[in-house]
């Protein structure tokens, strides 16, 4: 099977600090990949590479059949990479479905098989906003939602470019145990409509529970790749998490 994107010896630097050393990775269509390591082992970094915020100095990154190098973020986007961030910022002065809209009209009504109109885009936000639970709340604005309310944005608004990979980074960070269980049965259910997820976390119940592979970033490389059970009980990943 061919991967769905393949990074290749990735290099990043920033002025004599070497960010990523050599990274590859590869994940398969319809795959749950896990993304971990401490705190500056090079999560982020990678991402942003991946995603075109970041251009890399080394290797190379391939989307489907493209080698996306050189891409921007929205190029990227637009062929169907997407992701959520950290920290949400939806658009304050907007509501939920307006905030919706947007990623349509710039992504999906950008590409040669896109152009919903109107009502089709309408109805389409409000698909988008029932899929995370927001449907009620489709004419409010952002200030109105709880903590995970806005976790499920960013989702809706990733998953309004329709991609074929997305990435959350950290969509669970701060939220109580019932509240991680429903990121991560959202997640899963996109990924059985056919989406291809990489999770960042460093919840490790939601890891475990979510991944079907697990790989490890310790200070810009990659140290571990593997079932999750095997990689976490691998000695370069026990001492990176917990010490000698």
């Amino acid at each position: 099977m061919t991967a769905l994107l393949a990074v290749a010896g990735l290099g990043k630097r920033f002025g004599g600090f070497v960010a990523l050393d050599a990274i590859d990775l590869e994940v398969q269509p319809g795959e749950r990949l896990g993304l971990i390591g401490p705190n500056g082992s090079g999560k982020s970094t990678l991402v942003n590479c991946i995603c075109g915020t970041l251009r890399n100095e080394q290797g190379s990154v391939r989307f489907g059949d493209e080698v996306v190098d050189g891409l921007s973020a929205h190029q990227r986007t637009r062929r169907g990479l997407a992701r959520s961030f950290q920290l949400p910022r939806p658009f304050a002065g907007l509501t939920l479905a307006e905030n919706v809209r947007i990623p349509i009209l710039y992504t999906v009504n950008a590409r040669p098989s896109g152009h919903l109109r109107g009502g089709a885009i309408d109805e389409r936000c409000l698909e988008l906003l029932a899929m995370v639970g927001l449907a009620g709340k489709a004419r409010q604005r952002p200030r109105d939602l709880t903590q995970i309310e806005m976790r499920k944005l960013e989702l809706a608004r990733a998953m309004a470019a329709q991609p074929k990979l997305l990435i959350s980074d950290e969509a669970m960070a701060g939220l109580s145990h019932a509240e991680v269980d429903e990121i991560i049965a959202l997640l899963i259910r996109l990924n059985e409509q056919g989406v291809t997820v990489i999770m960042i976390e460093h919840i490790m119940r939601a890891v475990m529970e979510f991944s079907q592979r697990l790989a490890v970033l310790v200070a810009g490389k990659k140290i571990a790749d593997g079932h999750p059970k095997d990689v976490v009980r691998e000695p370069e990943v026990v001492k990176a998490y917990l010490g000698e």
